[in-house]
């Protein structure tokens, strides 16, 4: 999606960036994993079919893709971004019967990186660049019935189950959007900011003294 290809949402661990061509190595060697295949119900994909996706994905309409970055690393101008992924996160607006659902994908592909509360930062993030800029008013997570971790952290965020599939082993929550929600998500993540990702890349020191 064009909209974001050149925003940097600043929250207090994570930082939100465009996935770009340079992340497409460190991705790719993610999703070798049998795990995270299964975790996203994906199937593997060859370094240039990822490099094609990647290009894609940043024309289509209807796909928002944030690479997730660990902050205090990346603040470091001696580390290479790629160096500081963490997971990325999706908004997939693929229902042209309703324009303002949103799909919401959350993956913490680096195990050292999950059981901290990331998830669910990037996950409020998302949701509140959602209704904000794309005018979400309803968001949905299909999740695999085997990652009870993903569930329940979606269900402490007010997400409500609304159906099992057990053809495809997973389970959709759905969430809308309404007054206290847009309320929570403000007092959840008052810290949020959005910047000019080309700027901030030229100053990365700068950003923890801010």
């Amino acid at each position: 999606m064009k909209i974001n290809e050149n925003t940097l949402l600043e929250g207090h661990t994570v930082l939100l960036v465009p996935y770009n061509e340079e992340h497409v190595p460190r991705y790719h060697e993610w999703m070798k994993s049998p795990e995270l295949q299964q975790l996203t119900a994906s199937e593997p994909l060859s370094l240039q079919q990822e490099y094609d996706m990647q290009k894609s994905w940043r024309e289509d309409n209807d796909k928002c893709t944030f690479i997730i970055l660990d902050k205090q690393r990346w603040v470091d101008p001696g580390v290479d971004e790629e160096q500081c992924m963490v997971g990325d996160v999706n908004i997939f607006l693929t229902d042209p019967s309703d324009p303002f659902l949103a799909e919401l994908e959350v993956m913490i592909a680096e195990p050292s990186y999950r059981g901290r509360g990331i998830g669910k930062e990037v996950t409020r993030m998302m949701m509140s660049y959602g209704i904000t800029k794309l005018g979400v008013k309803k968001f949905q997570a299909k999740i695999g019935l085997d990652n009870q971790v993903s569930i329940s952290m979606f269900k402490k965020l007010q997400f409500q189950e609304v159906s099992v599939c057990n053809v495809f082993k997973e389970v959709t929550l759905e969430l809308m959007v309404d007054d206290s929600i847009r309320t929570q998500l403000q007092e959840d993540v008052p810290y949020m900011r959005e910047r000019d990702y080309k700027q901030t890349c030229h100053s990365r020191h700068e950003l923890v003294q801010q």
